[in-house]
């Protein structure tokens, strides 16, 4: 999910991973707003395959950054360029061969002695974490971009390294029967998505794979109980917030889309068919507007002032239409023309702000907002729960699947109304507000006091009078609470990729919950820590997989814990 504060990690480097050799995991969900100690989040290119099947992927969750989807979707590097792909460029990521000039395969016998421009086939097992298809050749991993599990594929290396392969199609031997035409026309250059060229039905047997291939991989668990993916009956136009970059194409127009795959190039997606229609009139008659009335954008012509990012969400109850410009000075040029223009050309549009970001940064707001015209929230609905939405506060971007994101975490939690209940990472506390109802009482932990000031509104606003939330480390404020003689019936994570912080594992074994609810959005990392938990007396009930991001390969869970001494 994204744009969730979260509190006890670090952040993203605004630097693209090398694919040879991969850093270590993100420590902050940019799906959370950002401390202003804390706050470099970014959105870094989407990489062509890990160095390592499950263990690491970008993170899909990236909202609050330059480029990209956020969350769901793979990730972008660079600065805003000039450069344009439009939507006639798109290529697949293969030619197929013609019969007449074949391509000779390798015959080395060792994957060691393999060197980059050889030709080998692969047989496709699986769907890595990326997106992208993994095999083996001669026993090491062959990750190969664009390729589907079944398929065997002719594909030539462009990369070795000791532990893996990276390959690129040049011909399909075998089709998957799987493989779909992707209705994008820029799918092969965005990388926004990364399985479009799946079935919907396909994308989600791939990922219940993924999740049970890290519960066998980390955890030692063969036969641990996943449940069916919940999936969506349509899978498309379910984003309810973009944050596309602004750029120029080669006759000067104004573009606005995602970084190309491994380029600084801006590709157009003009709409993009996982963001709800409202969004992607409003960025085109934004766009109009600020060429209408040449408004400078960010570093034209070397100027220091201009327009960086729009920012444009959109609420699915409220129909509230919320439209943000990131600048560079608080100084819009021709502001006033350009309010008069939108509020004429989107009649559904309730405010217009500013947010101001001088900093040559990858985040996308600055820490400084101004409402320009309209309310300073814009209102939305979850279930019962009503939220005041200011333009950086976090926010579901599959408000569908977040409602049965939230059953699933309720049913786990087993609640009977005498319970109480710990949200740790609680962001801006919506999990804990969504369980208040069914819990004696809910204590919220964020690291980021902008969130928790946040979670202690929306419980406010809905009557949500067992509900607090508190700044901290869950790993220091649960010792405290235990000492003082609180005994929580259940913990809640929902952590970043990274996982949890060892101290927290430790901190729950020690704290002894009956139920630990764990909410994940990396397979590989949820395994490895539910391994330290089984080890520490818990035993998985069940896994529930939710496909929060179709046409990506973000998988998020919810895993059952329980002690077995309960």
């Amino acid at each position: 999910m994204t744009e969730k504060p979260r509190s006890q990690k670090g952040n993203f480097s605004s630097q693209k991973p090398s694919r040879s050799s991969r850093p270590e995991a993100p420590k902050h969900r940019s799906d959370r707003p950002s401390s202003p100690a804390n706050s470099a989040n970014t959105r870094s290119s989407r990489p062509s395959s890990p160095s390592l099947p499950i263990d690491s992927k970008p993170n899909s969750r990236q909202n609050g950054k330059q480029g990209g989807f956020g969350s769901s979707t793979a990730s972008r590097t660079g600065s805003t360029s000039s450069s344009f792909k439009g939507n006639n460029s798109s290529k697949p990521p293969y030619v197929k061969k013609q019969n007449n000039a074949p391509v000779k395969t390798t015959s080395r016998d060792n994957a060691e002695e393999l060197r980059n421009g050889d030709s080998i086939i692969v047989t496709i097992k699986r769907l890595g974490i990326n997106g992208e298809g993994v095999g083996y050749y001669r026993r090491k991993a062959v990750f190969v971009d664009g390729a589907l599990p079944n398929e065997v594929v002719k594909a030539q290396v462009t990369e070795t390294q000791p532990k893996f392969i990276k390959a690129t199609i040049t011909e399909i031997e075998k089709r998957s029967p799987q493989r779909v035409e992707p209705p994008c026309p820029v799918f092969h250059i965005c990388g926004g998505c990364q399985i479009q060229h799946i079935s919907y039905e396909g994308q989600l047997q791939a990922k219940t794979d993924i999740v049970h291939e890290a519960f066998s991989r980390y955890a030692g668990l063969e036969k641990v109980k996943i449940k069916s993916m919940l999936g969506m009956e349509h899978p498309w136009a379910y984003r309810n917030k973009a944050q596309p970059q602004l750029g120029r194409d080669q006759d000067q127009n104004v573009i606005a889309g995602l970084y190309e795959i491994n380029s600084h190039d801006i590709v157009d997606i003009s709409g993009c068919p996982i963001q709800h229609p409202a969004i992607n009139n409003a960025i085109e008659i934004v766009k109009s507007a600020l060429e209408d009335l040449q408004i400078p954008l960010h570093k034209d012509n070397g100027s220091r002032d201009g327009v960086r990012t729009i920012v444009v969400r959109y609420g699915f109850q409220s129909n509230h239409l919320q439209i943000t410009l990131v600048t560079t000075s608080r100084q819009l040029p021709r502001q006033d023309e350009l309010i008069q223009a939108l509020r004429l050309s989107v009649p559904d549009v309730t405010s217009i702000a500013i947010n101001v970001n001088p900093k040559k940064t990858s985040l996308v707001f600055g820490e400084h907002t101004v409402t320009l015209w309209g309310q300073d929230t814009m209102l939305e609905s979850l279930g019962d729960l009503e939220f005041a939405l200011s333009p950086r506060a976090f926010f579901q971007l599959n408000p569908q699947q977040t409602v049965k994101l939230y059953e699933s975490v309720r049913a786990a939690a087993g609640l009977t109304g005498k319970e109480l209940v710990v949200d740790a990472y609680c962001g801006t506390g919506t999990i804990g507000l969504w369980l208040a109802p069914y819990a004696r009482e809910v204590r919220g932990i964020e690291m980021i006091a902008e969130a928790v000031d946040d979670a202690n509104k929306n419980a406010y606003h809905n009557n949500r009078d067992n509900a607090s939330f508190y700044v901290g480390k869950a790993e220091e404020l649960l010792p405290r609470w235990v000492k003082k003689g609180m005994s929580p019936d259940v913990i809640i994570a929902d952590p970043p990729r990274t996982g949890l912080e060892q101290q927290f594992l430790e901190t729950v074994l020690k704290t002894k919950p009956k139920r630990f609810v764990y909410v994940s959005c990396n397979p590989s990392t949820l395994a490895k820590d539910c391994k330290v938990l089984l080890d520490g007396g818990y035993e998985i009930q069940w896994v529930q997989p939710i496909d929060m991001f179709p046409q990506t390969s973000h998988v998020e869970a919810v895993t059952l814990l329980v002690r077995k001494d309960a």
